[in-house]
């Protein structure tokens, strides 16, 4: 297996590979912090505290990366989805298996991962990964359980028993655009549960924003074309909880110090790495406009973060819509 990406997620999905006793390339863009992480067996920078197991190869070296592997799993956000595909591209074999762990639409095309992956890619078996997962606990081999999503029911399979151990348990799915509308979606919302938590609004508007969140993630899924059921497992309800409640997220440490009177600009410098939510915020944005999906509490959040609209304002709009029956 090559690791196409080697941040905190890539880095902590190669070691559970590892782990499990599979002999696992990880390639990142630095080749001086991958010459560094091959010298010091550990990711200093996003996982100071996971040593790597001796089945963990560092190579800096993208061409080698590859060479042989018969899968290939890219863990880098969405914005660079495009580009590294098109950078592995040609260094693919034709029976190469492609995984992603990507959450989110692309900007400028308003294309979920798997569709942004058969453009450049085309056929071949893919499968995505998703679920309620924060990078250290699976580098400090804490119980974790996740989402593997594939219409290749042998790849999926196999995918996910690579992946399991005493510590890991993932989960199969065949609905993968309902696996990667959860993955997008719930980065805003995480946003919106940090705004409310940094104005102190406290325990009952986190859970209502939680809940209708859930709702605006359906919503939109099911217009794209995927199953309701999907967004009460792992990869739905799971990783949508686990981003609004816990300070481990970014995007809600994000949310929150908005909520504290921060701007956009100090609250990501603060955070140091890409707060997902940001761009996902104006992708759905843009497919719900499109799609003529309604999901207010999304757009409050676009309007606070890209508009600059005033965030009691946003709020106060919310409660003020009108009533309708909870199951629209």
């Amino acid at each position: 297996m090559a690791v196409i990406g080697a941040g905190s997620w890539g880095t902590a999905l190669a070691i559970q590979l590892a782990r499990t006793g599979h002999p696992t390339a990880l390639w990142g863009r630095n080749r001086v912090d991958m010459e560094r992480m091959r010298e010091e067996r550990r990711n200093r920078r996003y996982l100071p505290h996971a040593a790597f197991p001796d089945s963990l190869i560092v190579e800096p070296d993208l061409r080698r990366a590859l060479a042989g592997a018969r899968d290939a799993l890219i863990a880098v956000p969405s914005h660079a989805l495009r580009e590294t595909l098109n950078m592995v591209r040609p260094l693919l074999a034709d029976a190469t298996r492609i995984a992603w762990a990507t959450k989110g639409f692309e900007m400028a095309s308003g294309l979920l991962p798997h569709q942004v992956a058969l453009e450049v890619l085309g056929a071949r078996p893919t499968a995505v990964l998703s679920g309620p997962t924060f990078a250290a606990e699976v580098g400090a081999g804490l119980p974790t359980a996740m989402t593997v999503a594939s219409r290749d029911a042998t790849f999926g399979a196999e995918l996910a028993h690579s992946l399991s151990g005493p510590s890991f348990r993932a989960y199969l799915q065949s609905d993968i655009i309902g696996v990667e509308v959860g993955g997008a979606v719930k980065n805003v919302i995480a946003i919106g549960s940090g705004l409310s938590d940094g104005l102190g609004f406290g325990a009952n508007t986190r859970v209502a924003l939680i809940t209708r969140g859930l709702a605006e993630m359906m919503r939109l899924g099911v217009r794209l074309g995927a199953m309701r059921d999907t967004f009460m497992g792992l990869a739905g309800l799971g990783d949508l909880v686990l981003t609004c409640t816990d300070d481990q997220s970014r995007n809600r440490r994000f949310g929150m110090a908005l909520g504290r009177g921060r701007d956009c600009d100090e609250a990501a410098g603060a955070i140091a790495q890409v707060v997902e939510g940001v761009a996902a915020a104006r992708a759905v944005h843009d497919v719900a406009g499109r799609l003529q999906v309604e999901m207010p509490i999304c757009e409050q959040v676009f309007r606070v973060v890209h508009q600059g609209k005033d965030i009691r304002a946003a709020a106060a709009e919310l409660m003020v819509r009108a009533l309708r029956f909870e199951s629209e």
